[in-house]
């Protein structure tokens, strides 16, 4: 069976849950900056088949809309897709967490207080590709260090910690608290609120490539935290509670994040990710891009999950932005914002969800009846 046929189940829009009761205008908004982009660099095609070209009749007349109400956006959405249920890969339900940009208070340079950098990335950190990957190099790796000798495995977070990098060359700015600096490294964004009260953002560049091993699976494997109350907030209570085990934990984590600064254009939005697109809050979700192609609409429904506004979540997004643990056909990263108030949001979002795809109707004839 092709793979856009096994991936998705045609449904009809009354078998959206809540999709009538949904305010469709900032989703229409957030696709609208993804129609806008893709005439400067066209989205690539997941392999689950639903190609780029089935998006431009949507895209066109996108651009062409100066506003759209509520109403209006979700005529738009009917008249141009056909939702479908996304088939998770092993049945059952599909899984939500949260992402946000959190707002920390930070130095450009180091003091007594602000002593943890966050670096941009370093000349010897190179891109890897079929082209210069060693032979014995793990193919998982998509970076790597330039020697006198060839290429490398790059440091890991303990090397970089440790002094393996002049990390004082390499600080875009210094934050006071090494648990802060991870979760900054975690979401890829910060915005960073200097002692003159300017706002300074920074986002993901590149990193030192290896996995990703996240603190709350490792803390519920050591019968710290059980894995049901695993969340970023009971994560940082224990981290407070237990000071001198920090290091032992976060090291656990080889991957290391180097950022890049970014303007803060427009404060309503978050940091421009994935899909070259600032994220919308509420509104953008990051899918595996390695399946699915970003622009694409999904309508969310986790009736579990009240934390965005006190009642059963059920929008549409837009898949802009990705991640190395969103992992699966119908799995979603579901950005909340910025700022603490966010990160509250973010934090508890661990959810069971059923995803509903939206597919350009010019798709229609290999898949409905």
């Amino acid at each position: 069976m092709p793979p856009l046929l096994s991936a998705f189940e045609p449904v009809t829009y009354d078998d959206l849950p809540g999709w009538s009761q949904d305010n469709h205008a900032p989703a229409f908004e957030a696709f609208q900056r993804s129609a806008r982009h893709v005439l400067i660099k066209p989205y690539r095609t997941g392999s689950l088949g639903v190609d780029f070209s089935s998006f431009e009749p949507a895209y066109l007349e996108a651009r062409t809309i100066e506003f759209a109400d509520s109403t209006n956006a979700l005529s738009f959405f009917e008249r141009h897709f056909f939702p479908a249920r996304v088939r998770p890969e092993r049945g059952g339900s599909g899984f939500v967490t949260g992402f946000y940009e959190p707002e920390v208070a930070a130095s450009p340079v180091r003091t007594g207080e602000f002593s943890v950098p966050l670096l941009r990335r370093p000349s010897d950190l190179v891109d890897l590709d079929d082209s210069n990957r060693p032979p014995a190099l793990d193919p998982y790796l998509a970076f790597g260090r330039q020697t006198a000798v060839g290429i490398v495995e790059y440091y890991d977070r303990r090397d970089i910690e440790l002094g393996a990098i002049d990390r004082e060359s390499l600080a875009i700015a210094w934050v006071a608290d090494k648990v802060d600096a991870f979760f900054i490294h975690v979401q890829g964004a910060a915005r960073l609120v200097m002692p003159d009260g300017t706002v300074r953002r920074i986002t993901y560049a590149a990193k030192s490539g290896q996995r990703f091993t996240g603190p709350g699976r490792l803390l519920a494997d050591l019968g710290e935290i059980p894995l049901a109350d695993v969340t970023m907030q009971s994560i940082r209570g224990w981290f407070a509670a237990h000071p001198d085990r920090i290091d032992e934990i976060l090291w656990k984590n080889r991957s290391h994040i180097f950022f890049r600064e970014a303007p803060v254009e427009d404060p309503s939005l978050g940091p421009i990710a994935a899909a070259k697109v600032p994220l919308t809050p509420g509104r953008s979700v990051a899918v595996d891009r390695l399946l699915h192609i970003f622009g694409t609409p999904f309508f969310i429904h986790a009736s579990d999950l009240t934390a965005f506004d006190a009642k059963p979540f059920a929008r549409l997004m837009i898949a802009q932005d990705t991640g190395s643990a969103i992992v699966g056909a119908a799995r979603g990263d579901l950005f909340a914002g910025s700022g603490p108030a966010a990160g509250e949001i973010a934090g508890v979002v661990r959810h069971s969800a059923d995803f509903y795809a939206l597919l350009p109707r010019t798709l229609a004839s290999g898949i409905l009846p």
